[in-house]
């Protein structure tokens, strides 16, 4: 799988780390930043997550930042993107199961390492169930108000 991970400056070293989890699981991992754990705008790096994830690039995105909060509003600014914020598997795993998330938000202040990689296993390995959850879905993307 494609994968695209991004972060700010509190989520920089818990980003390293799942980076390299994700390629020893045999992924392709688009590390968008930030590189160093210099101040930077979690809106900024949200936006290039979703940017990459909407236009087909990468399958998944996993977005992270000190709360996991900041950065899971910005990546659901972009209309095709479901991104979920979890703190533990079975979040992660209904996440994809019921609400079709292409995107797991955790904040580095909140998950540990461990837990994080519990909660992407959780994630990647479970696939969208449709049938009731399918129109749910869909009024994600396009909300009739």
């Amino acid at each position: 799988m494609r994968i695209a991970i991004a972060s700010d400056h509190a989520a920089v070293d818990l980003k390293a780390d799942l980076r390299e989890y994700l390629i020893e699981l045999g992924h392709e991992v688009a590390d968008l930043g930030p590189e160093t754990a210099d101040r930077v705008d979690y809106p900024d790096y949200g936006y290039k997550l979703a940017s990459v994830v909407a236009d087909g690039t990468a399958q998944y995105g996993v977005a992270l930042c000190g709360s996991g909060i900041g950065i899971s509003i910005a990546v659901n600014r972009n209309p095709a993107c479901r991104a979920a914020l979890v703190s533990e598997p079975l979040s992660a795993a209904l996440a994809r199961e019921h609400n079709n998330a292409n995107v797991i938000a955790m904040g580095a202040r909140l998950t540990g390492i461990d837990m994080a990689k519990a909660c992407i296993d959780a994630f990647l390995g479970n696939e969208f169930g449709g049938g009731r959850h399918g129109p749910r879905v869909d009024k994600l993307s396009n909300p009739a108000f």
